[in-house]
């Protein structure tokens, strides 16, 4: 299958690095309920675990603002097949050596990979398209990802209910799957560098107006975290750490759904709204889980999709977008960027930390008093800052 052979099967190649792209994503998350697993094979706590999973920061942050004009000195599918080759190695290695050690330096890699994805996957999608059509690659690119972030935890999960283990055949499956994405990734056309090189870093701004978005995506993607490293823990004490795949599928993908809502509305209005759904949200989630209660998680996970992956995400980025306007915009995206990993990773590590310390209970409280007064914060800096564009 030759996936670009003429102009006249562009979507078919839009689709082939749509799978690229979901593949990619897809092991981010693919270990996410056996952390709880692998902490108790290492005799080690849930602030352990989330040191581990916050060696995915350390991976993304600096591909983003120090490799981002890679793309134009290699081109852009060099960049996706170095991002498979990184997960097929992540992958490996938690399977040759199952543990938190082998966790942390996974999910280093995956962040690399993350990162060199980021920045080429919505260009490299215009080019297959032609350029024909902006949004239709930008929907390409948002639903493939956010697919691929939930979909290894959850397919994880279905088989640890057949057979618990910390090297499930869901890893094995992932293996071939990413193999034949690197395979069809070959195929595609790519396009040429650019004469003109710009400059490989591209330091974070922040136009004024900015900083209030870029702390609701905080806030919003410190939840995400929670929910992927830490809630396996929670709901290990109630035997239903099996389920926690589908968690991580809750707040990953179905935000997707919430998307073209959240496009209908203004970006203040849209971060807003993501903003007063979230700390109920997480509300849900956070009593479900100390109670045992499985649908009150499922529910939350699902509502706290809406806020951090549909309006918050959407609506913050174009909100950055629209007050820094053309001559700033990759600064700015710089910023709301950091912004969001800072989230993902310091208030989960320190959540992990606390629960080692006081348990479950009172962590999980002090992480969502912490989230609403955050969030109270961020909704009056809204209201005050100038109206984007």
């Amino acid at each position: 299958m030759n996936c670009a052979a003429t102009p006249t099967i562009n979507r078919k190649s839009a689709a082939c690095l749509a799978f690229a792209l979901c593949t990619i994503t897809t092991a981010v998350n693919l270990q996410a309920p056996l952390y709880d697993a692998l902490a108790a094979r290492d005799g080690l706590g849930v602030g352990a675990t989330t040191i581990a999973f916050a060696c995915y920061v350390l991976g993304i942050v600096p591909v983003l603002l120090g490799l981002n004009g890679l793309a134009d000195r290699v081109g852009c599918k060099p960049l996706i097949v170095t991002a498979l080759l990184l997960c097929l190695l992540a992958t490996a290695m938690t399977l040759i050596a199952p543990g938190l050690l082998a966790l942390g330096v996974a999910r280093l890699l995956l962040g690399i990979s993350t990162g060199l994805t980021s920045a080429v996957a919505p260009a490299y999608m215009q080019v297959l398209l032609n350029g024909q059509d902006n949004r239709m690659a930008t929907n390409y690119v948002t639903a493939s990802t956010a697919l691929g972030f939930g979909l290894g935890a959850a397919v994880t999960s279905l088989f640890v209910f057949q057979t618990p283990s910390v090297s499930p055949p869901s890893l094995w499956l992932y293996l071939a799957i990413a193999a034949l994405a690197l395979v069809v990734v070959t195929t595609l056309k790519d396009r040429a560098p650019s004469p003109t090189k710009r400059s490989m870093l591209r330091l974070p701004g922040y136009p004024r107006g900015a900083f209030a978005f870029g702390l609701a995506i905080m806030l919003a993607w410190a939840t995400v975290g929670l929910v992927i490293a830490i809630l396996p823990s929670a709901l290990n004490q109630h035997s239903l750490s099996a389920w926690s795949g589908f968690a991580t599928f809750g707040i990953c993908s179905c935000g997707v759904l919430f998307q073209p809502w959240a496009r209908r509305l203004a970006p203040r209005s849209a971060t807003q709204l993501g903003l007063v759904i979230l700390p109920m949200a997480y509300g849900l989630i956070a009593w479900g889980a100390v109670q045992g209660y499985l649908p009150a998680v499922l529910l939350g996970t699902v509502a706290a999709s809406s806020a951090c992956y549909g309006f918050i995400y959407l609506g913050g980025l174009s909100g950055v977008l629209a007050i820094a306007g053309t001559s700033t915009s990759q600064q700015a995206s710089a910023g709301y960027f950091l912004m969001a990993y800072l989230g993902f990773s310091i208030p989960v590590i320190t959540t992990g930390v606390l629960i080692d310390a006081v348990g479950h209970t009172l962590a999980l409280t002090l992480f969502g008093l912490a989230l609403l007064g955050g969030v109270i914060i961020t909704l009056v800096m809204l209201r005050k800052a100038p109206s984007p564009g």
